[in-house]
C-alpha cells in the first residue's frame, strides 16, 4: 500500500495521520482506526498461529482527537484453550476507549453436522465493475465495490470492502488487523437510512471463527433495530472463499458536533 497510513509509530506512541479522521468531527479520530489500532497490538503482544481471536469487542466512549496515541494491553487470563487480553486507547493522557480480546486454541471440529446459514451468492471483487472513483467517498478510507442495495438505502445491502492504507505506516496489515480496522463500518452501512448516517457507534464487537484469507471482505446487513435514539446493527462477514464471522454494534443517535 502506498497511501498514507492511518498512523506513524514513534517509539511507544502511534502519531495519527490526517487520514484517520472521523465523520463527526474533522479533529476527532475515526472508530475503525480505534478498534483496528486495539486489535493490532493486542495481536502483537499476545497472539499465535494456534489460536483464533474468536471475539474482539471494542467500547468507544470518548471521541480522540488527533493527539499522539498509547495503547496498553494487561492478560486477563492466559491457559491452555482460552486466553484474554485486555487493551486501552490513551489519547493526550486520557482513556478513551478500551477492548477486550478473547483468543481461543484451534483444534478439530467435533463430529456431526450443525445448521449454518446458506453459502453466500455474491459475485466475487474480479467480476464486479468498480463505481467510477474506485472507493467510498470519504476521502478515500477504504475502497468498496457495491453488490446489492446502496449505502444509506432501505433495503437489502451487500458490499466487498479492501483496504487502501496501511494502520501502522511501515507495517504488514495482519488477516485480523484487516478485519478489526474494517468492523466500524457495520455500523454506518446497518444504521444509515434513507436521511441519511444519523447514528454514531459506540461499541463494536467482531466475531470470527476463522481469519480472512483474502483482501477483500464482504458485508451483509441482517440487522438493524432503533428506539428512543438507541440503535443496533448486525453484518454478516465473509472473504473470497466463505463467512469468516459477524460485526454487532451499537449506537446513539447523533448530529455533527455533538459530544458523545
Amino acid at each position: 500500500m502506498s497511501n498514507e497510513p492511518f498512523f506513524v509509530r514513534e517509539g511507544d506512541t502511534f502519531v495519527p495521520t490526517p487520514s484517520s479522521r472521523g465523520p463527526w468531527d474533522p479533529k476527532s479520530l475515526h472508530g475503525r482506526v480505534i478498534a483496528g489500532l486495539l486489535g493490532n497490538e493486542i495481536e502483537r503482544h499476545y497472539g499465535a498461529p494456534e489460536f483464533i481471536p474468536a471475539r474482539l469487542t471494542v467500547d468507544m466512549y470518548r471521541l480522540p482527537d488527533l493527539s499522539p496515541v498509547e495503547v496498553t494491553t494487561r492478560v486477563v487470563r492466559e491457559g491452555h484453550r482460552i486466553k484474554v487480553v485486555d487493551a486501552e486507547f490513551i489519547s493526550a493522557g486520557i482513556s478513551m476507549g478500551r477492548a477486550t480480546c478473547q483468543l481461543l486454541r484451534r483444534t478439530e471440529n467435533p463430529a456431526g453436522n450443525v445448521w449454518s446459514p446458506p453459502p453466500w451468492d455474491a459475485p466475487l471483487p474480479k467480476d464486479i465493475t468498480p463505481p467510477e472513483n474506485g472507493r467510498n467517498p470519504m476521502g478515500g478510507m477504504w475502497a468498496t465495490l457495491p453488490i446489492s442495495g446502496a449505502f444509506g438505502s432501505v433495503g437489502k445491502k451487500r458490499l466487498w470492502m479492501s483496504e487502501v492504507r496501511d494502520l501502522i505506516g511501515g507495517e504488514p496489515l495482519t488477516p485480523f488487523a484487516r478485519v478489526a480496522l474494517a468492523a466500524d463500518f457495520a455500523s454506518p452501512f446497518a444504521n444509515a437510512g434513507d436521511a441519511g448516517l444519523g447514528y454514531i457507534n459506540s461499541d463494536i464487537t467482531l466475531y470470527l471463527h476463522r481469519l480472512p484469507v483474502t483482501e477483500w471482505i464482504g458485508f451483509e446487513v441482517v440487522n438493524h433495530g432503533a428506539t428512543e435514539g438507541v440503535a443496533i446493527g448486525e453484518c454478516w462477514l465473509h472473504d473470497e472463499t466463505g463467512p469468516i464471522g459477524s460485526s454487532n454494534v451499537c449506537a446513539l443517535a447523533q448530529r455533527r458536533g455533538m459530544r458523545s
